[in-house]
């Protein structure tokens, strides 16, 4: 059956990879409403922008008659909200952005999506999915080493950030409590691959490396954090999106729990191994780290348990973390046009960029 599938934020880092998985690997047909804010970029959906099955919108979800618009003119099967402002430090300098989009604008969603369902037939009614995706950055701290994540973790945040989307986690099943509205939710662990907005740990540390800056590492570096490819998740969103159970939760990790020093540290020794040059006469790029001050409220370890993926869901990562950061670390090699555009800004003053996306995890 071929979907109509109505992706927020769909110009981010995630939301352009889920676009490019349905694009490319599934006959459903997108409509992707982005903000354009500074996070995304629609060059990094340029391969699929000339696909008759996908349609673009610049429209903020906090603007209630325009997601009306959207909803009236597309008639979705389902949603994937990925729509947020997502990076922790920016949380932390300016939390009422973070609230005004993350709750407010999912609850404008939210209730655009409740009027849309309630004009449709039973059979539709059926099939419609609103799919909010999430971090599993609502869960705040785990205490033990060997403890995980689950679904049915409390939830504790700890930044404005993760306040702010616990918050919207809380409206989207308060929507289908009190309203009905049929909907799922994903809680993710932190992700990394290609078109990765550049003030993130793993694509700042690759252009800083390339130019001789120094690589920045919170504290000691011994944060732990989960790390899922982003096509790994990709599929695994179209996956809850399509077949999850109404009302349902899935965590969705990539089995990678490794220290903040420990992949920049790697990331470095592929540099050594894949760039002929050192900048600033180092020896190797692991030369460049460099630790500067923790962040207030910082915690110090997640990790996700995915058990209910693989077993409602018979979904996997393809990508070990060894396997998955070769790839990126390559694709930032060889794609620099992409990442001169982003560092001058020429992304946005070509009006091709700037989103907001839902992460996976703040580093």
């Amino acid at each position: 059956m071929r979907y109509r599938i109505l992706v927020t934020g769909g110009a981010g880092f995630i939301g352009s990879a889920v676009i490019r998985y349905l694009t490319n690997e599934t006959d459903h047909e997108v409509l992707n409403i982005d903000k354009l804010t500074y996070a995304g970029n629609l060059e990094s959906l340029l391969e699929v922008s000339a696909n008759p099955r996908y349609t673009f919108i610049q429209a903020d979800i906090c603007d209630a008659e325009a997601m009306k618009q959207a909803f009236g003119e597309f008639k979705p099967t389902h949603v994937m909200h990925l729509a947020a402002e997502s990076h922790v430090d920016r949380s932390i300098d300016g939390p009422l952005e973070f609230v005004n989009t993350n709750v407010m604008g999912t609850t404008v969603l939210l209730e655009a999506a409740r009027a849309y369902y309630a004009s449709l037939s039973e059979d539709a009614q059926e099939v419609f999915r609103f799919h909010h995706i999430s971090t599993d950055e609502v869960y705040g701290d785990l205490e033990g080493p060997e403890d995980l994540f689950t679904e049915t973790t409390p939830y504790a945040p700890s930044s404005p950030y993760s306040a702010s989307k616990a918050a919207s986690d809380h409206m989207v099943r308060a929507w289908y409590r009190t309203f009905g509205l049929p909907v799922v939710i994903t809680n993710c662990s932190n992700n990394y691959g290609p078109y990765h907005f550049p003030e993130k740990l793993i694509p700042l540390v690759i252009l800083n490396a390339l130019e001789g800056k120094p690589l920045p590492i919170y504290g000691k570096g011994d944060q732990v954090r989960d790390w899922l490819y982003v096509e790994d998740h990709a599929r695994a969103l179209v996956k809850v999106a399509t077949e999850g159970v109404l009302g349902e939760t899935y965590n969705i990790g990539g089995h990678n729990e490794k220290q903040n020093i420990d992949v920049v540290k790697k990331i470095c020794s592929l540099l050594d191994e894949l760039v002929g040059y050192k900048p600033n006469s180092i020896e190797k790029f692991e030369d460049l780290i460099t630790f500067v001050t923790d962040r207030p409220g910082h915690d110090q370890r997640y990790a996700i348990d995915a058990t209910k993926m693989s077993n409602e869901l018979n979904w996997q990562p393809q990508e070990t973390f060894e396997s998955g950061i070769r790839k990126t670390v390559e694709w930032y090699l060889a794609n620099q046009g992409w990442c001169q555009n982003v560092q001058d800004g020429s992304y946005q003053r070509e009006r091709l960029g700037g989103s907001q996306d839902s992460q996976g995890g703040e580093a």
